[in-house]
């Protein structure tokens, strides 16, 4: 497992019953993790200092109570983002990520000119650590909701305008033509969910399209690639089927890894946050 443990600005203090406890910036949340299915040490409700609560609903999605801000913004290293709380328990960030935005900006401050396809983009974390790093991103998303924040964030962050390109699309069907226009990218990201729908009312399932999706990604690889990176938080994908699914679909020689990631907490256990799979070409 790799752990994302350089945050200054993020923390779990606790976790277990289902919830965790988290300190995001100066503002402190107790949200739902289906992972966090030990004994909890205290009723994290009592916890001093909390700020607001996400409590599932009976009949589906949830809400949340108590005083916090529409939003904030939080940093990691030289990087900033903007928190912002949604009915879905989500906050607009994943900190677990940042053990993949390290590996990838580490690959492409060693090179020059680089171009990266970030798809199910959501709100840029992936796509911020990149453009910082030197490359030229096209951000695809099917939200034109999450595209906008995205577009805030690299806008917090001062990347030049020409350093990433915005794209609202189903993630195949923008591949796709790109294929058929003779794009070339130098690196491959992508988080896809395990259910989702295009902008245009496309079905999404991750077990029925991701083999297809990486299939059609690598005919958009340069011909000299850097990297291929697939995240995922779907239950049951274990990191050895992404693995087999890049070992499969690459022509190119690459090495591939396979990883869970989580984040540490201060209770010196790990919360276990998804997994990767990596590949990189020499």
């Amino acid at each position: 497992m790799k752990y994302a443990s350089e945050w200054k600005d993020y923390e779990i203090i606790a976790s277990g019953g289902g919830e965790k406890l988290e300190r995001w910036g100066s503002i402190y949340l107790l949200r739902p993790d289906p992972q966090a299915i030990w004994r909890a040490k205290f009723d994290f409700k009592t916890y001093k200092g909390l700020n607001a609560i996400y409590t599932r609903s009976q009949s589906g999605g949830g809400a949340w109570s108590g005083k916090m801000p529409d939003e904030w913004k939080v940093s990691y290293k030289n990087l900033k983002f903007i928190i912002s709380p949604t009915s879905f328990k989500h906050t607009g960030l994943f900190p677990e990520q940042a053990v993949n935005w390290d590996r990838a900006s580490d690959i492409i401050a060693k090179r020059k000119d680089v171009t990266v396809l970030n798809l199910f983009g959501y709100t840029g974390g992936a796509t911020v650590a990149c453009a910082a790093a030197g490359a030229v991103v096209t951000h695809v998303d099917a939200s034109k909701g999450m595209v906008d924040v995205c577009k805030r964030n690299c806008k917090l962050n001062k990347l030049p305008e020409t350093s990433v390109r915005y794209i609202v699309d189903d993630c195949i069907k923008f591949v796709e033509r790109e294929i058929r226009r003779g794009k070339k990218y130098d690196a491959v990201i992508m988080d896809p969910p395990s259910f989702g729908r295009g902008a245009n009312g496309e079905i999404w399932k991750i077990e029925e399209h991701l083999d297809y999706l990486v299939a059609k990604c690598c005919e958009v690889l340069s011909d000299k690639p850097f990297f291929f990176l697939i995240n995922s938080y779907t239950t049951g994908l274990q990191p050895t089927v992404m693995k087999n699914i890049l070992a499969t679909n690459l022509k190119k020689y690459a090495n591939i890894e396979a990883y869970e990631i989580g984040l540490p907490t201060n209770e010196g256990i790990t919360l276990p946050a998804g997994c990767s799979a990596l590949a990189t070409f020499s």
